[in-house]
């Protein structure tokens, strides 16, 4: 059995999500972005009580397929953007998402686009904007390295995409809105 989990997007939130499940007395095999396994079967009163717990945390449990799915293709692109040390240049999105979920990406691209109201690639953009205003909060690197960071093929290109999305450049979003951002999970 295998529990789905929304708003799981973070490694705190699996800590988060892990106390739950000791709070509740329920031992866990593997526990991953999105996901959890159990050892056991959870009964009625504990999947009631797991709930609860999740909601008041801001978690959800996930039992649709298609709910399931497009917060796999979320999660995913989360741990890529957000938890990986950097992205491939010629890293081909579609094909990636396709390999990993095992499902044609037109299927994932119209279902998400349907439930969402945004295309994949919107949902990248504004991750990887969201990723470019927490590097530059953090000063540590220029602009070129965020750039090459996250696979902008130039700076002129991630300084497009980002005004674009906010409306501001990233020098100018910097200097008047250092601590402007916004939760991942809420993208």
């Amino acid at each position: 059995m295998r529990i789905f989990i929304k708003n799981m997007v973070c490694p705190r939130c699996v800590s988060s999500v892990e106390k739950i499940f000791d709070e509740i007395n329920v031992p866990i095999k593997n526990i991953v972005l999105g996901e959890v396994e159990p050892i056991n079967e959870l009964s009625p009163i504990q999947l009631a009580k797991l709930d609860e717990l999740l909601t008041n945390n801001g978690f959800e449990r996930i039992d649709d397929k298609r709910t399931r799915l497009i917060s796999a293709v979320k999660t995913f692109i989360i741990q890529k953007i957000h938890h990986q040390e950097s992205l491939l240049l010629n890293m081909n999105w579609s094909d990636t998402l396709q390999e990993h979920l095992h499902y044609e990406y037109n299927y994932l691209s119209s279902l998400f686009s349907s439930v969402e109201g945004i295309t994949i690639e919107q949902y990248i953009i504004k991750q990887k904007v969201e990723r470019v205003k927490e590097l530059l909060v953090y000063d540590e690197l220029s602009l070129g390295e965020i750039a090459d960071k996250l696979a902008y093929s130039s700076i002129a290109h991630l300084s497009a995409q980002f005004k674009k999305v906010t409306g501001f450049t990233p020098t100018v979003f910097k200097k008047q809105f250092p601590h402007k951002r916004n939760s991942i999970d809420k993208l």
